[in-house]
């Protein structure tokens, strides 16, 4: 049955992989709510710009009064919610708008939401969702053993990290006090296409391309799990239309690999796929720097209970995934230079604590 999903933060990574697979693979309607701060890229919705069931309005989701506008306008089954500031090293330099856009705009899009809700009819009020797309970091750090599950005690370590855990209990709150229909999920490190070359493995791709620096955080032994973009579209997908209200989901890759393990596998790939006698092999590039303030050690999910439940399971290991990966930056310089000769140009961030 054909749905109409609003998706806040539509133009960002996340949010674009979500609003293509939608309108790529289902039959749903979609309408994309995005403020386009230096993250939000509609050239990430290109491919799907022109489909007619596929709409977009730039708002902030502060906005209250602008929130309560779409949502009756669209009238949508489902709102998922991933509009967020979310780089860590951003929230060093500066919190504020972390707790303006995640805190604050998820209660503004809460409270819209929720009187949206009360309006719609019963059939159509039991069938409605506000699924809520949050990050493993809100359970702060692993040691060298163990997993984050959805019973894992919040421990949120960072500004970014605890403005998240705050929206996750605020929606939270708005289920056990309002009856609002909710799910949440938090996910494991995204990568992909289209992803914001601020954040680890673009910029590695990047710099390795252009033969710079390639900065590692102090010995490059923090330990991610890696989930492919596109798998994790499928799965918020699935928690959307599928997950029981009032539950939340881990997704996660099971792809953990340490920082420097990412960028040994990222240069050998650039010196395959691209190959370039005056740059070298591009592990020489690696720069060991300063590590960031507070740095949490390791993040491992299990995503047991979704893969139980929802029958979701990652089709990309990480080996398929990241040759996909630096195989789309090679085939689409357009895009990254855009960026690159604009709104962030690889400069470090998070150095101000």
């Amino acid at each position: 049955m054909s749905k109409r999903y609003l998706v806040t933060g539509g133009a960002g990574f996340i949010g674009s992989a979500v609003v293509r697979h939608l309108l790529t693979q289902t039959e749903h309607r979609v309408c994309v709510v995005d403020k386009l701060t230096y993250a939000g890229n509609l050239d990430n919705l290109a491919p799907v710009a022109a489909n007619d069931r596929y709409r977009f309005e730039r708002a902030d989701i502060c906005d209250a009064r602008g929130m309560r506008e779409f949502l009756t306008g669209f009238q949508p089954d489902v709102v998922m919610h991933l509009a967020a500031e979310s780089h860590v090293d951003r929230s060093i330099d500066g919190p504020g708008e972390f707790i303006q856009t995640n805190v604050v705009g998820t209660f503004t899009l809460l409270q819209a939401t929720l009187a949206y809700w009360r309006g719609l009819a019963p059939e159509k009020a039991a069938a409605f969702r506000f699924h809520h797309v949050s990050t493993d970091e809100v359970f702060g750090s692993l040691g060298a053993e163990g997993l984050f599950s959805e019973t894992t005690p919040y421990s949120p370590r960072s500004p970014y990290s605890a403005s998240k855990a705050a929206s996750d209990h605020l929606v939270n709150a708005w289920r056990h006090t309002y009856g609002l229909p909710v799910v949440l999920s938090n996910c494991s490190n995204n990568y992909g296409p289209y992803h914001f070359p601020e954040k680890l493995i673009p910029l590695a791709i990047l710099n390795a391309l252009e033969g710079k620096a390639i900065p590692v955080y102090g010995r490059g032994d923090n330990v991610r799990d890696w989930l492919y973009v596109d798998d994790h579209a499928r799965a918020l997908q699935a928690i959307a239309e599928t997950g029981r209200p009032g539950e939340s989901y881990n997704v996660g890759g099971n792809s953990e690999r340490s920082n420097l393990e990412v960028v040994r596998g990222i240069c050998a790939l650039v010196d395959k796929l691209a190959p370039n006698s005056a740059r070298g092999p591009c592990e020489k590039l690696i720069a060991y720097v300063t590590d960031r303030p507070g740095h949490d050690q390791r993040y491992a999910i299990d995503a047991g209970k979704i893969r139980r439940e929802l029958g979701w399971t990652p089709l990309e290991s990480f080996e398929t995934g990241l040759r996909k990966t630096v195989q789309w930056y090679l085939d689409n310089p357009d895009w990254w230079r855009r960026i690159r000769e604009g709104v962030y140009r690889g400069e470090r961030l998070g150095v101000s604590a």
